[in-house]
């Protein structure tokens, strides 16, 4: 029993691998196809976002830097690191996105920044909030901007969003930087020199919060100029909007500012390199809603991020998600795990596309391969029954003899998987059957000879 027990296994053992060298043969294509589809496929396939990126902000004061802080904050929540550059303002933000290998990939950028030319290669996420063009006086309360004459004016750093709104504002109304005695300092120092009399006018594109705006609207000393005339200026300049400052918003208690205040006001952008991962155009957007979604003195709730009065090309990807929210995983899932199921998704689906018909082409294959090596046998086996229908000769029996035997002999080196061995042993059945009929044939072939022909 040992002896014939081993030799099962033996059995077991060859059988096992002739099944596996026949589903090697049938499903090693498609697995082939498959691998090379799924290669094809990951060349399609964005690699994972960098944990680090860039932005450039402004001055230390400014209100660029505290957005930037709090940008910070949020993609530090998931993952991201966000370095902040310091800059001089809007100009040098754009003049380092610029940059063919700079590592600033998203800027700040002050609304019309580089509407003048082309900018091929950067794009917007959208506009974020309002920065109003304050001119503060120390004296008097200003009509319009010729009454700078003469006048100390801080102007602005060179390189900086004040700077460039100021030049544009001031060849509009015929002035020039010879007409009045410029100092180009911007930010908190223009603030202090206002207040400390360095200068007569000091001139600022930032949020009203900003720390040194807010300083100034405190002080009942000094005035804001209004631009009554607006609503010209917006239809000179597009992406300038009309605002109101509105009375008593600085400090209710003594009604400063003490009436409504017409101003003007550029839009405040985020400019990004159009090679930034695309899964962080929502991160950074999501970040944009938790920080100027809920409104300002300027801005009513839900009114940023948009694409208002943008003048760069608007990404994308950004646009898809102001219009319909981020994307699905997004909304459910962390961070990273979302990421990691989009860019399966993006294999799986050509994966499946491409598998789905060839498991379905491949198991019937592999049955007919398989059963092939019996039913080959059959052919065979008419032939021989036909010929037996024909009352054959004496020769023609020995041939179909010959022709049984070589099946036999062929059927012993045959091996089919467990699953079809029934189909084997019925073909041995079939060709036992077949090799009865052809010896009653043959007897009956023998029996029908004329005596005397046997005799002779």
């Amino acid at each position: 029993m040992k002896k014939l027990f081993w030799r099962s296994k033996d059995v077991e053992a060859v059988l096992s691998r002739r099944s596996f060298r026949d589903v090697l043969v049938i499903f090693g294509p498609a697995l082939l196809l498959t691998a090379v589809g799924f290669i094809i496929a990951l060349q399609f396939v964005k690699p994972a976002p960098p944990r680090h990126i860039v932005m450039a902000t402004g001055t230390e004061d400014g209100a660029y830097r505290r957005f930037g802080l709090r940008y910070q904050e949020i993609l530090a929540r998931n993952g991201i690191e966000l370095e902040l550059r310091a800059t001089a303002g809007a100009y040098e933000n754009l003049m380092l996105l610029e940059e063919p290998d700079g590592e600033v990939g998203l800027a700040f950028l002050q609304g019309g920044t580089g509407s003048q030319r082309e900018l091929p290669g950067i794009e917007t996420l959208g506009s974020v909030f309002y920065e109003p063009v304050w001119f503060f006086w120390r004296d008097r309360r200003p009509d319009t901007l010729p009454d700078l004459l003469g006048k100390r004016v801080a102007i602005g750093e060179p390189n900086s969003g004040t700077r460039h709104a100021v030049g544009v504002l001031f060849e509009l109304n015929g002035l020039g930087l010879n007409d009045i005695v410029a100092v180009e300092i911007g930010g908190s120092a223009a603030a202090e020199a206002l207040l400390s009399g360095e200068v007569d006018v000091a001139c600022f594109v930032a949020t009203s919060d900003a720390p040194y705006i807010s300083r100034l609207l405190d002080d009942e000393g000094v005035n804001i100029m209004p631009f009554v005339r607006g609503e010209a200026y917006t239809r000179r300049f597009h992406f300038l909007s009309t605002v109101v400052l509105p009375r008593g918003v600085a400090d209710f208690t003594r009604d400063l500012p003490p009436e409504d205040v017409p101003l003007i006001a550029a839009v405040a952008n985020i400019g990004i390199r159009n090679t930034l991962h695309p899964a962080l155009i929502g991160l950074l957007l999501e970040a944009a809603e938790e920080v100027h979604g809920g409104g300002s003195v300027f801005a009513s709730p839900g009114q940023f991020p948009s694409e208002y009065n943008v003048v760069l090309p608007m990404n994308k990807d950004a646009r898809r998600y102001l219009e319909k929210g981020p994307p699905f995983f997004q909304r459910y899932l962390p961070f990273w795990l979302a990421i990691a199921i989009d860019r399966l998704v993006v294999l799986l689906i050509p994966l499946v596309t491409l598998l789905y018909p060839l498991f379905k082409i491949v198991p019937p294959t592999y049955r007919w391969r398989v059963r092939s090596r019996i039913f080959r046998y059959y052919r065979a086996l008419l032939g021989v029954e036909a010929t037996l229908h024909e009352n054959p000769t004496p020769a023609e029996i020995e041939r179909c003899r010959g022709h049984l035997a070589d099946i036999e002999e062929r059927l012993g080196n045959v091996s089919v998987p467990l699953a079809y061995a029934d189909m084997l042993y019925r073909l041995r059945l079939h060709l036992q059957f077949v090799r009865e009929r052809l010896e009653e044939v043959a007897e009956d072939t023998v029996g029908s000879v004329d005596p005397g022909d046997r005799d002779s």
